[in-house]
């Protein structure tokens, strides 16, 4: 009986970590909408609000969640601090790339990164951590590979949207995980430091007459103010639910927004996707499928080993 109420308690967890993960997810996919919306606004300013009206939401779920003692003593460390400015940093580049892309019609681009993301988190992996890659993990590094010089062929040029997108994301996740605290607290570090330049710069903006919170229409208000939800809580409701499931389940969902995306910008937003683009799309869900393949055989994998160590 005490088996069994553990596992339902566990199939109960992974239930609510699956929904709190899938809306994260989906807040992601729709998220071009609301770029689009606010591409009519000056890029900086954009970004200086999806800091700063994060700031109060990071604080109230960071006091529901009762870690204000974790927050308390972070900000007591300038180790902490120098690596939170760092991730901060990364973020912030990431966060403005891709309103820049959406604004200017390169929406299918940013599909595109977040699509090769989890490759180059691979490959980072490799380089700097030292993980060896089995024979599919590198047969899915080489047909993103293959796809990106096929687009780099047709344009002239490297598809560095797409590769800033990833890399960018593959660095922060990278140097995140050495922060030593939780989602929660880490996100509200980083948005309090960035609040400050971003701050500063609204308030300059104001002072000169150049904003569009208070010399601007109310609809204009509106939507610089949900830059703040519309930033943070996916991002909360990820590190909630990502803590309930199994990094091969992540893996799996992590595909929900980037396709989202893909869709909105070829049949909603009417970018062109041409013949070029297709082939290298296939290459790259072609990856991602032996990748996810080579995920789910090593969590199987690794739960077999449990299990006989278990009996």
């Amino acid at each position: 009986m005490a088996t069994e109420a553990i596992t339902l308690d566990a199939d109960s967890q992974a239930r609510r970590g699956f929904l709190l993960a899938l809306g994260a997810y989906f807040l992601w996919g729709l998220l071009p909408f609301y770029m689009k919306a606010v591409a009519h606004l000056p890029l900086a300013e954009v970004i200086a609000h999806r800091i700063v009206w994060s700031v109060p939401i990071a604080a109230v779920v960071l006091v529901w969640a009762g870690r204000t003692a974790d927050f308390k003593a972070a900000i007591r460390s300038p180790r902490t601090i120098a690596m939170a400015a760092l991730t901060a940093a990364l973020i912030s580049v990431n966060w403005g790339i891709y309103v820049w892309a959406i604004a200017v019609d390169r929406t299918v681009e940013t599909a595109l990164g977040y699509y090769i993301n989890p490759l180059v988190v691979v490959v980072v992996g490799a380089l700097l951590l030292g993980e060896r890659l089995n024979r599919l993990q590198i047969a899915a590094v080489v047909l993103a590979a293959v796809a990106v010089t096929v687009l780099t062929i047709e344009g002239g040029k490297l598809p560095w949207v797409s590769l800033a997108l990833a890399f960018s994301f593959a660095a922060y996740g990278f140097f995140r995980k050495t922060l030593p605290i939780g989602p929660s607290q880490g996100f509200l570090v980083e948005v309090l430091l960035l609040s400050v330049p971003a701050l500063g710069y609204i308030v300059y903006l104001i002072a000169t007459g150049q904003d569009h919170i208070v010399s601007s229409s109310g609809t204009d208000t509106a939507l610089l103010i949900g830059c703040g939800p519309i930033t943070s809580i996916p991002l909360l409701l990820f590190a909630f639910g990502a803590k309930l499931l199994r990094l091969s389940t992540i893996g799996i969902m992590q595909y929900i927004a980037p396709t989202m995306v893909f869709l909105i910008a070829v049949l909603v937003f009417d970018e062109p996707f041409g013949t070029t683009q297709a082939v290298a799309f296939a290459l790259i869900w072609a990856a991602l499928a032996i990748y996810s393949w080579s995920m789910l055989v090593t969590a199987r994998r690794a739960a077999a080993t449990t299990r006989g160590r278990a009996a």
